[in-house]
């Protein structure tokens, strides 16, 4: 999807490669290079441990361990580190697809599903918030899923992330109580977007 401001009025135009124009800046998804799995692990902690409500880097440890080295997930058959990326290749968010669930590594029973993929640890800059960059990723993360031809997509949010809450169920994601289980104290809440 392509977006762009004129005359505070926003346009909307469908790409396969989902670009995204906002304040006369190019933004689009790619996978990530080597040599930038660092940068984006640091967007990744920064961004999760100032969300209101999520646990801080004290209380959960190897979770932000786990976001700090999040190239290291890519070793894993059928999993790919997908940035947004401006036209000058600066960085503006982050998520990590998965088209094999049982590397999808939550809790719960997520990584038993079959004929899915997933997406997790969707992050995006503090200065690209409000741009379209969140729904640009999921997008990306969910036409991978159609072009393997899986039948349906698999996620996870918490209460302190809700505008991203909302932005999944407009997308067409619905609650999956099944999906539920805790990370430490910590509710964790299961959405699936079936795709056939």
């Amino acid at each position: 999807m392509k977006i762009r401001n004129s005359g505070g009025i926003q346009y909307y135009f469908n790409y396969q490669r989902l670009p995204l124009n906002m304040n006369n800046q190019e933004y689009k998804v790619r996978n990530a290079k080597p040599e930038e799995f660092k940068e984006i692990g640091n967007l990744m902690v920064g961004v999760y441990s100032q969300l209101q409500g999520f646990p801080k880097p004290s209380e959960q440890p190897d979770y932000y361990k786990m976001l700090a080295n999040i190239g290291e997930l890519t070793k894993n058959p059928g999993t790919e580190l997908l940035v947004a990326v401006s036209s000058d290749n600066e960085i503006a968010g982050g998520v990590v697809f998965f088209s094999d669930m049982r590397y999808y590594g939550s809790g719960g029973i997520a990584t038993k599903e079959q004929n899915a993929a997933g997406f997790r640890l969707l992050a995006v800059s503090h200065s690209a918030q409000g741009k379209g960059i969140g729904k640009l990723l999921t997008e990306e993360c969910i036409r991978k899923a159609k072009e393997a031809n899986l039948h349906q997509v698999i996620i996870h949010s918490t209460k302190a992330m809700q505008i991203a809450w909302k932005m999944y169920e407009n997308l067409g994601f619905k609650r999956s109580e099944d999906l539920d289980f805790m990370q430490g104290e910590l509710p964790v809440f299961g959405f699936r977007l079936p795709l056939q």
